[in-house]
Parts: C-alpha cells; structure tokens; sequence
C-alpha cells in the first residue's frame, strides 16, 4: 500500500489514474479468474473496471499489493451487479464466450 501511494504521489493526475486502473485491472483479474473461471477475462475486466467509482478502482489498486481478500471481492460483486456493468458484460463478454 505504501510503495502504491509513493508511486501515485510523484505523478500528474492522469498519470495517476492510469497506475491506480493498470493495478485494479490486474487485482480484478486475479478475482474474475478465481470467482468465474471459463470467462474471457479481458472483456470482463475492462467492463468491471469500465464502472467502477473512483473510490472502487482505489480499493483495487490498493489490493494488487497484499493480494485479494473478501473484500475484494465483494468490490468487484457489487461492480458486476450494476446495470450498466451487466449491459457490457452482455455485449462485450457474451460474444467472446461465443467464440
């Protein structure tokens, strides 16, 4: 959490986006692997990362340093179970599954 921090500080806002969405992407990764496997996972990812808050995607990030716990997986539930989360996982997730 700390190294997150002193990397997310020396870093212009954009930059920090960036770093915090490339870390949630892979925290959310490990999750989707784990909790859905058979799923193509880069659809989904980006889908759930796509819709998470500001507040969600710092979780995340924060959690690609100790690893997933609980409550990260409660985070990225509770993502996937938005409806505008559900609508791209339709259309983007579903057709590569079909594949």
């Amino acid at each position: 959490m700390v190294i997150l921090a002193v990397t997310l500080a020396g870093c212009n806002a954009q930059a920090q986006d960036e770093i915090a969405r490339a870390a949630a992407r892979s925290t959310t990764s490990k999750v989707l692997a784990q909790r859905l496997p058979g799923v193509p996972l880069q659809p989904a990812v980006n889908c759930v990362i796509d819709n998470a808050s500001s507040q969600q995607i710092l979780a995340l990030a924060a959690d690609s340093v100790t690893g997933p716990t609980e409550s990260t997986f409660q985070i990225v539930s509770g993502i996937i179970q938005k409806p505008e989360t559900l609508t791209c996982l339709a259309a983007e997730g579903l057709p590569a599954l079909l594949r």
